[in-house]
């Protein structure tokens, strides 16, 4: 199984909540784990927010790096991203959603289109995507 992970997955992880415990059984059954280096910027960026000193946050990037594939943004993802805008777009609609996708999730939308993976996440704008192992607990 190839899978995409976003923000929220790794979060989760890290947390070693009960979700994170489901991210750790995918990261046990994959065969490749990709993750964008756009999600390592989101993730730093909160971190940082929160208040976690730079070894705690470059110990958690460095953890990402060595339990998948950190690819960087590509410009046949980024054509894809139309694409994902209307479906994520679309969905976010359907669940009567207040918050807009972000970049970063028409972006990781794109790359699991490209790659043909399944994205991990419990962001509600990809909940009932068959694209997605959604996270809920």
């Amino acid at each position: 199984m190839i899978l995409v992970f976003d923000s929220y997955a790794w979060i989760e992880y890290f947390l070693g909540s009960k979700l994170g415990e489901k991210v750790l059984e995918l990261i046990e059954r994959a065969e490749l784990i990709y993750t964008p280096t756009v999600v390592l910027l989101e993730i730093a960026n909160k971190y940082f927010r929160e208040g976690f000193s730079r070894e705690d946050v470059e110990e958690r990037i460095n953890a990402i790096m060595r339990q998948s594939l950190v690819v960087p943004v590509e410009s046949d993802v980024l054509l894809l991203i139309g694409e994902a805008q209307r479906t994520l777009n679309e969905n976010t609609r359907k669940q009567r959603l207040r918050s807009k996708p972000s970049m970063i999730d028409y972006y990781v939308y794109a790359l699991a289109i490209k790659i043909g993976a399944k994205i991990v996440t419990g962001d509600k704008h990809f909940k009932g995507l068959s694209e997605v192992i959604f996270l809920e607990g």
